[in-house]
């Protein structure tokens, strides 16, 4: 997997303070996504063991409440086992630490496109899934985490 950001403190992308990880690589292409860059799967950098291990260093500070998981697209399925494996770490060592996703598939999309054994073991594991591609047309500023 590749991964084209991290932040470190992060206020944007779910309630209270956060670490989120923007993974690399988007099917979707939605039209006017804000994330454009992260679209393609050769870019950004390779996460890696040592990247996971510093991003979950970031989890150790008390202030951080919640992580979050987009991106690109972090459940297709060149991301979907690392990002699998890393929510079974996070929630494994820091059971109180929210976990959001971000995702363009909609929730019936994944219970069709995953065992639901794998499917299930994340949903297990998150707090909030945001779902659903990115529609310009739809577009409504007054929605909280989401952009349609």
């Amino acid at each position: 997997m590749r991964y084209a950001k991290i932040r470190k403190m992060d206020v944007s992308n779910g309630d209270g303070l956060g670490v989120s990880l923007f993974v690399q690589g988007c099917h979707f292409h939605c039209p006017q996504c804000f994330n454009s860059e992260t679209w393609d799967f050769n870019g950004g950098q390779e996460f890696t063991k040592d990247v996971a291990t510093q991003f979950c260093s970031l989890l150790e500070n008390p202030y951080i409440k919640r992580v979050s998981i987009l991106g690109g697209e972090p459940l297709c399925e060149e991301n979907f086992i690392i990002v699998m494996l890393l929510i079974n770490h996070i929630k494994l060592s820091f059971p109180d630490k929210k976990i959001w996703i971000w995702t363009g598939f909609t929730l019936e999309e994944l219970l069709l496109n995953y065992s639901h054994l794998s499917i299930f073991n994340i949903f297990k594991k998150i707090d909030v899934l945001v779902d659903g591609r990115f529609e310009y047309a739809k577009k409504d500023l007054s929605l909280k985490y989401c952009g349609s």
